[in-house]
């Protein structure tokens, strides 16, 4: 069952948290058991999980990320966003998370972030439930 949202950045890089968003679609779906896979199709955006209880943790990545991959760092790409293209495949196009009673089994303090590095825009995210 695949099912498709939009979500809308406001900044360059930002770190959006999608479980509740993806935990109401599962719940909509009536799916106990399985896996959800979710996908973000976009070459300058990933998926991540981590922590997702200490805002300062998304903070510390944005800032480790920016200094790994400088937004201006002589790159030749003529549009200007090779930094987004790079941090993106760093983070991973898609996570799988195993689905157990109803509940994306995560662990206590993990969330699903969604990680925009060319915003603003509006994003595609696809989640599979199988």
């Amino acid at each position: 069952m695949l099912k498709e949202f939009s979500i809308r950045t406001s900044q360059q890089v930002e770190f959006m948290k999608l479980t509740g968003q993806i935990q109401k679609l599962l719940d909509e779906s009536g799916i106990q058991e399985g896996i959800c896979y979710i996908y973000i199709p976009h070459t300058t955006a990933g998926i991540t999980i981590n922590e997702g209880a200490d805002p300062d943790v998304v903070r510390d990545m944005t800032m480790e990320l920016n200094k790994i991959v400088p937004i201006e760092d002589g790159y030749r790409h003529a549009e200007g966003n090779s930094a987004a293209h790079i941090k993106a495949s760093m983070m991973g196009s898609s996570v799988s998370v195993i689905i157990e009673d109803g509940k994306l089994v995560l662990g206590t303090w993990q969330a699903i972030f969604f990680c925009e590095f060319d915003g603003p825009r509006t994003r595609r995210v696809l989640v599979r439930f199988n």
